[in-house]
């Protein structure tokens, strides 16, 4: 029989404390996902499978868990059984796995992202309505042949390329960057009528079909991020091209595998870069370092310009904009 396959990752949806009234005061990560659907007894008219591909505080997301998660992916791809997939994820990090499988993805089931800003033991726990809203939605894009990448938070559902969290602890924590959802849902998880279904389901993303081996190397090119700001002299640049030239002068080939490849500046405003910064960017990349830009402003992206020095990243933040670039990297290596 079809089903939705659940993959747990951990997160603060399957968090616990131990004082309802402290809901603040939690351990991430403690609830296996089986046990998660158990608590959502409307999900018992959905077929289901679950699986715990990891159990992690989401800001310590690291590539060897995305590794493990693209594994799994690329099974339920190929499980004629499996008619979507549901990924129940921290919110911290959501951003950039979102970013991740959405380049690796090549749209043929949906996948569909889903987290919480409360503990599964708060007396106001958001686990249980987003996870619901995400499998009733998985299940319904897959009967209309949707896929690609989407995440499903308190009653709205975004991008995956676009999603980022918002803001730092209120329930409706996600937005696209100034985009608009794909769709908003009603109290019963059902697509409202007002949103415009039509609409929601042209606008479904694709994914770009980078394919889920892309993420087979064991350690990843280095991309760092920094941020442009105020007396940004380029210090911390300069002692990072430092630390790689020792790296690559050991003849240790995991020092080696750890030289700086990539930098995203989070630029001010629309791209701008403290000159001191930009000086010592440019220095980066003279020996080779791969420059993006995006921006630390939390709407509007920076849009690509005609004699751009270095790449925009669209309306990425650097964090995914970081993803995209250990990706193209991963490409040039092929």
């Amino acid at each position: 029989m079809a089903h939705v396959l659940i993959l747990g990752t951990g997160g603060t949806i399957a968090g616990t404390g131990t004082d309802p009234a402290r809901a603040w005061a939690y351990q991430a990560a403690q609830l296996g996902v089986a046990q998660l659907v158990a608590a959502v007894p409307e999900l018992a008219a959905i077929p289901l499978a679950t699986q715990q591909v990891a159990q992690i505080d989401s800001k310590d997301m690291a590539w060897p868990v995305w590794q493990a998660l693209a594994q799994a992916l690329d099974a339920a791809m190929q499980d004629s059984a499996v008619e979507a997939i549901v990924i129940t994820h921290g919110t911290d990090t959501l951003e950039e796995t979102a970013c991740l499988l959405h380049h690796l993805h090549d749209g043929r089931k949906p996948i569909v992202l889903t987290a919480a800003m409360r503990p599964a033991t708060a007396p106001d726990a958001d686990g249980p309505r987003n996870l619901r809203d995400a499998v009733r939605l998985a299940h319904t894009a897959a009967g209309l042949g949707l896929g690609g990448v989407v995440a499903v938070m308190q009653g709205r559902v975004w991008a995956g390329i676009h999603v980022r969290k918002a803001h730092s602890h209120a329930l409706d924590a996600f937005d696209a960057g100034g985009a608009a959802p794909l769709a908003v849902l009603n109290d019963a998880g059902e697509v409202l009528a007002s949103a415009g279904a039509a609409s929601w389901m042209a606008a479904w993303p694709r994914g770009d079909g980078m394919g889920w081996a892309r993420v087979s190397s064991p350690m990843p090119p280095r991309v760092e991020v920094v941020l442009s700001h105020a007396d940004a002299d380029g210090w911390w640049v300069d002692a990072a091209l430092r630390q790689s030239a020792d790296d690559a002068a050991a003849g240790d080939p995991q020092r080696h595998a750890q030289v700086l490849r990539g930098l995203v500046v989070a630029a001010t405003g629309h791209g701008t870069v403290n000159a001191g910064l930009e000086a010592a960017l440019q220095r980066a990349a003279a020996q080779g370092v791969v420059v993006w830009r995006s921006s630390r402003v939390a709407r509007g992206g920076v849009t690509p310009r005609e004699g751009d020095v270095w790449p925009a990243a669209g309306t990425l933040t650097p964090a995914q904009a970081r993803v995209a670039l250990q990706l193209r990297l991963l490409a040039a290596q092929v």
